[in-house]
């Protein structure tokens, strides 16, 4: 086991500002070898015991800055992306190129790219999450109990924050920003597919952090030790204090199934829309063409349309759809609803699948009890919405659907952090347990009661 290994490289004195097109970009420690095959397990075991050891000392000093020292953290990231924006799309640019090749799905692939606007909108995220209040040292609730104590309950950090995904580097940025701000360190397991951009990414986002006097290992990655790396990550309890994973339903399961640190599950997005029969002609086409067609790849984008049989909106939102290039796998009620518009038979199976393209499964109903039954039938709890012009109908189907994000009258794509004014997002729980729905500044943080007293002893 080398010193290497387990040390935090001296900084070689280069800046986010210098970071050049294809330049090693390792973010952890000097010396790692190129081969990991050539470690042994434990050999990665002390590796990655060794960054979470830095990442639980950089979490403590994280742990005391205050907002204006982190928000300029967020704001130096900022605008190193931008100085380095041709760096990153270059070496983003041989990740999807390999992506490529090596048959990656278009759905993923879409996921992997980067571009002047995207890096642009991650620039703005950060400056967004500059702008919200700091959730560290929030008060819960407090009072002061009849025996003169004093009680608070007060937001604190989590930690160290590990995170495990697949082909998103924008995740890299946005996680790294929320655990910023919200005064935790992270450990980022991004994937291979998105190995050369998140190793430039890594170093901009390390760089920043040391430009205005924080710890350059609140960021840290364990990329460069593969999936022996991440196998290690998962079993550091007691060294990791929360695991989030983002990406298909097999790495989420693998990591919800064999990690011993504590996992915050993020879940797939089989998201349904109920179109019922009061619904907007005009309002359901548009609705529908936003929820599928904007970006079909990500997890708030609709998978199944159910349409009430009262509903006559049906023609006109299929020929949109059809339109804009979505493939509809419809039912036997839904296909002689439609003649002349092109459909294929659905299965079960299509009723279980999130796409993450331009298809999309539609079923007719008779009413609302058999949209909410087909919804728990099939939904992975991620999205759900109503269109709608009852009142009563949307009352009840907010009541019934039990999802993280239910939606009234606008569209899926609306089930987003940033969206939803939380500066940028985590993932999207989907489980019950501490954080649901859009995960922000927030669900990164735990509590701590604080009781202040004056000699006080219990009788």
């Amino acid at each position: 086991m080398t010193e290497a290994l387990t040390h935090t490289a001296e900084n070689s004195g280069t800046t986010a500002a210098q970071v050049q097109p294809g330049a090693s970009a390792e973010p952890a420690a000097a010396g790692v070898p190129a081969a990991v095959s050539e470690l042994s397990a434990a050999d990665v075991e002390l590796a990655v015991h060794a960054i979470t050891d830095r990442s639980r000392h950089a979490a403590r000093r994280m742990a005391t800055a205050n907002r204006a020292w982190k928000d300029r953290a967020l704001r130096a990231v900022g605008t190193a992306l931008r100085e380095n924006v041709q760096a990153i799309l270059a070496a983003n640019a041989t990740d999807v190129q390999r992506g490529k090749a090596n048959g990656t799905s278009a759905a993923l692939l879409d996921r992997l790219t980067l571009t002047e606007t995207r890096v642009a909108g991650l620039v703005a995220a950060l400056d967004n999450l500059a702008n919200l209040p700091d959730p560290v040292g929030n008060v819960v609730r407090g009072q002061t109990l009849p025996n003169g104590l004093r009680l608070r309950q007060v937001n604190v950090p989590m930690g160290v924050v590990a995170a495990i995904y697949e082909a998103r580097p924008n995740v890299t940025v946005d996680i790294a920003g929320l655990a910023l701000k919200s005064g935790n360190a992270v450990i980022l397991r991004g994937g291979s597919a998105a190995e050369a951009t998140n190793q430039v990414l890594v170093r901009i986002l390390r760089d920043a952090l040391e430009s205005v006097g924080l710890p350059a290992d609140a960021v840290q990655t364990v990329d460069q030790y593969g999936r022996a790396g991440a196998t290690v990550l998962m079993k550091a309890r007691g060294r990791v204090d929360v695991l989030i994973p983002r990406g298909g339903r097999d790495l989420i399961q693998a990591v919800v199934t064999n990690s011993a640190v504590p996992v915050i599950e993020t879940g797939e997005g089989n998201v349904h829309i109920f179109i019922d029969e009061s619904a907007d002609e005009e309002m359901a086409v548009e609705i529908l063409l936003n929820a599928k067609t904007q970006r079909p790849s990500v997890c708030n984008t609709v998978e199944t349309l159910l349409m009430h049989s009262g509903s006559t909106v049906l023609p006109a939102v299929a020929a949109a759809l059809r339109k804009a290039g979505v493939r509809l796998h419809v039912d036997p009620r839904v296909q002689a609803a439609l003649p002349g518009i092109d459909t294929e038979p659905a299965t079960d199976a299509d009723w279980g699948t999130e796409y993450m393209d331009l298809d999309l499964a539609v079923a007719m109903v008779d009413s609302l009890d058999e949209a909410v039954q087909h919804i728990r039938t099939w939904s992975t709890g991620h999205t759900e919405a109503i269109l709608t012009n009852h009142l009563a109908n949307a009352e009840r189907f907010i009541a019934e659907v039990d999802s993280a994000a239910v939606i009234v009258n606008a569209s899926t794509r609306f089930t987003d952090g940033g969206e939803l004014g939380l500066g940028a997002e985590v993932g999207i729980s989907t489980q019950k347990l501490h954080a649901r729905g859009p995960m922000g500044l927030s669900e990164l943080t735990t509590t701590k009661w604080i009781v202040q007293g004056e000699g006080q002893v219990r009788g």
